[in-house]
């Protein structure tokens, strides 16, 4: 269905066995999405790749980069595709250019992006490098060691040195990411931190419905440090990120800032699990003032 309707828009691009490309050409800014089908199926509604919402949101023209499982599209068809695009001025067409992923994803929107000179790179939890020579301390993808991330457009931190920025979103207590963002550090590059959201940014992002609004202040240029913290600020309201947090302030007893953290919550949302924290916290600190008195 989904190559029937690119069909349709635009353009369908078959890539070896686990990879296609979709292209629909609309205004002059171009967004390049790397997204899976498993991730299609499990973020979209109607499993539609995440930019064609921005293609009918925005007017944006799309290049769609997909692979069937997590690949990081280490696969020379994908390397000649890319390289075919350059020589035919796709990306020099456009006035704007953003390449976007997440994770695995994050990793080939980073490395990509070198085909496209002067680009806005947004990339979530990206991985640097698979290479066991360079990243040895990540036991996570061990199985997919096998693939050659030595070649073109391999190694991602110097793939970005053509882009104009690039943002790499992590959140630091995620031991693993948090050292591949450190590979990541450039005089261009602007690391935005996400402390006690977890490993699932994306979903995170979605769910406090700023994704969106940050690929547009990408593809506007007004993306930065300060405009992220501003739309961040939703996290406030994020159940993820407020369980977290009050797990590693009871975790490090830290009872005083635990009783601040649910008084706030408990005043703006519907949050009994922070209501039962709260009177015990109270009911704790009355018991130990009864002591001390």
């Amino acid at each position: 269905r989904l190559i029937s309707l690119v069909k349709e828009l635009g353009e369908y691009h078959a890539l070896g066995q686990r990879h296609f490309a979709t292209l629909v050409r609309q205004n002059s800014t171009l967004l390049v999405s790397f997204e899976t089908i498993q991730g299609i199926r499990a973020l979209s509604e109607n499993a539609q790749p995440f930019g064609f919402d921005m293609v009918r949101a925005r007017g944006w023209s799309h290049l769609g980069m997909i692979s069937n499982g997590d690949t990081w599209f280490r696969d020379p068809a994908v390397y000649n595709f890319m390289d075919r695009m350059t020589d035919d001025g796709l990306f020099d067409s456009f006035e704007r250019v953003i390449f976007y992923g997440a994770g695995p994803c994050g990793y080939a929107a980073a490395a990509f992006s070198v085909a496209a000179p002067g680009s806005t790179v947004v990339a979530i939890q990206p991985q640097a490098t698979l290479d066991p020579r360079m990243s040895e301390w990540d036991a996570r993808f061990s199985e997919m060691r096998h693939l050659d991330f030595t070649g073109r457009y391999g190694y991602a931190p110097d793939m970005i040195d053509a882009a104009e920025k690039a943002f790499v979103l992590y959140d630091p207590r995620q031991i693993e990411d948090a050292m591949h963002a450190t590979l990541f550090a450039r005089p261009h590059v602007t690391r935005l931190r996400m402390p006690f959201m977890g490993g699932a940014l994306q979903t995170q992002l979605i769910q406090m419905d700023i994704l969106y609004r940050l690929l547009s202040r990408a593809g506007a240029g007004t993306l930065d440090a300060r405009s992220f913290a501003a739309l961040y600020r939703a996290r406030r309201d994020n159940t993820t990120y407020l369980r977290t947090l009050l797990q590693y302030l009871d975790k490090e007893e830290r009872p005083e800032l635990a009783t601040l953290l649910c008084r706030n919550v408990t005043r703006r949302l519907n949050a009994p699990r922070f209501r039962r924290r709260l009177e015990a916290l109270e009911h704790a600190a009355a018991e130990q003032s009864d002591r001390i008195a």
